[in-house]
């Protein structure tokens, strides 16, 4: 016996503000603050590039314009992954 193929995602992911301190993010009824300082993938680049963005997975965060990958715990919890991407 074989389990059914998942449907497909309909979670909405989108980015709600964007300012000069950071992003939020609203993902499963959660709204999440990356701020530049811990995630400066985005800042400087343009709008449009930080707005495309997909959950792959839940809890898993794609920006295919800029090739960033996040999960719900590195967001919430920035301090436990110190590299960052210069």
């Amino acid at each position: 016996m074989s389990s059914p193929v998942p449907g497909k995602n309909t979670s909405v992911v989108e980015l709600t503000h964007v300012s000069n301190h950071g992003v939020w993010l609203l993902a499963q009824d959660k709204e999440f603050f990356m701020s530049y300082e811990d995630f400066p993938w985005f800042k400087d680049v343009p709008v449009g590039k930080i707005l495309h963005v997909t959950e792959p997975a839940p809890g898993h965060y794609y920006w295919p314009d800029l090739d960033v990958d996040l999960t719900e715990e590195i967001i919430e919890h920035p301090e436990r992954f110190p590299l960052k991407a210069r």
